[in-house]
């Protein structure tokens, strides 16, 4: 049997019965493929090859299954380190000790996934993907509120910036919205209160040790603009000669691309070597070199504007071959982010009965 309809906030305008409306559900995931910026810094190659932003990051509710990435994703390299972060809120929320008048308290976490594909230093040849979501946290504390209120307050949040967004999935089974709204740079979501509680009561009872509870709402795709919408912007150059190879990638801190500039942590550029390299030679900064995978490694703890060069560098090595010329590789930066997201968007609740305790931005390379 069909879930009962959700109760609609009695301010907001009749629709026609059947299914809650949900936008932009069926239209397919593309990377856009266009730019007509100026390449970041002077042309280098002197053998093409490829970079790209990609890692194994998994910032997501791991219960939730994720939007499809497509075809070009799937051939970027990955990093040999996983990052596991909560989706919710960076600590547990104390259990909830309040009168049925109170209002209770909620988290939100934008988290956005960069991936961008660089094709030496030709900048119009810069393939970029955003992707994001939008989670909800209540403390566990809710559920014992909601089986005293059994009729809770409608949970109402508007998304702002929302013309930043393209292709947006809302939870089928827990997000109700109008297709109609007047103002394209905002969009008002309504939550399905019994389906929310239920939902909640069943996770409690599966993590009866979990102080709070995170609810996927929203995936979407981030409208982007090629090179310009990455905050790292790379260029490589290989030479390679039948015995050395030269490897130089330059990097510029992009601040433009992000509502408000914040660092860039924990950055990683991984390049795997081949041709029987027998030793390194001129490597600046230092990095290290995995003879058995053949690969470098270069660590940053973090670039940003006060970064020296404002964030703009470069990595140099030279390696001696045995059985060369090296073939050039594909680059794979990783990195996290905290504070800010990439979209611009932003949340506000609608109406009384709830608060925000913690709105959580974050964005990070993806895979």
């Amino acid at each position: 049997t069909p879930p009962p309809p959700p109760p609609r906030p009695p301010s907001r305008p009749k629709l026609p019965p059947g299914k809650p409306a949900v936008a932009d559900v069926s239209r397919p995931f593309s990377p856009p493929i266009h730019s007509s910026s100026p390449p970041p810094i002077a042309p280098l190659a002197r053998a093409e090859s490829t970079s790209s932003i990609s890692s194994t990051n998994s910032l997501s509710a791991a219960t939730t299954p994720t939007v499809e990435d497509d075809g070009f994703i799937d051939k970027l390299p990955t990093f040999e380190r996983r990052c596991e972060t909560p989706a919710g809120s960076s600590r547990g929320p104390s259990p909830l000790t309040m009168g049925a008048q109170d209002t209770l308290p909620v988290a939100a976490a934008f988290t956005e996934t960069v991936n961008a594909y660089f094709k030496g230093a030709d900048p119009s040849k810069c393939i970029v993907k955003i992707t994001g979501e939008m989670v909800l946290s209540f403390p566990a504390g809710i559920t014992r509120h909601f089986a005293n209120n059994p009729a809770p307050a409608v949970l109402t949040f508007r998304v702002l910036n929302y013309n930043r967004l393209e292709h947006v999935l809302p939870n089928p089974q827990l997000l109700c919205c109008d297709n109609i709204q007047s103002d394209t740079n905002t969009k008002e979501f309504w939550v399905n209160m019994p389906n929310l509680m239920t939902h909640l009561k069943k996770v409690s009872e599966q993590k009866p040790q979990a102080t709070y509870y995170n609810v996927d709402m929203l995936k979407y795709q981030v409208s982007a603009q090629g090179i310009q919408s990455t905050p790292l912007n790379l260029a490589v150059s290989w030479r390679c000669d039948p015995a050395s190879t030269d490897l130089r990638i330059d990097y510029k801190y992009n601040t433009e691309a992000m509502t408000t500039p914040v660092a860039l942590n924990n950055v990683q550029f991984l390049v795997p070597v081949d041709g029987g390299v027998t030793k390194l030679q001129a490597v600046l900064p230092p990095a290290v070199w995995n003879a058995e995978q053949q690969r470098i490694l270069w660590k940053i703890p973090d670039i940003s504007q006060k970064s020296e060069n404002g964030g703009v560098g470069s990595l140099l090595a030279r390696f001696q071959l045995s059985e060369g010329p090296s073939t050039p590789a594909p680059l794979a930066v990783q990195f996290t982010s905290e504070g800010s997201t990439l979209s611009s968007c932003d949340i506000e609740l609608v109406g009384a009965g709830y608060r925000f305790s913690l709105i959580k931005k974050r964005f990070a390379a993806g895979r």
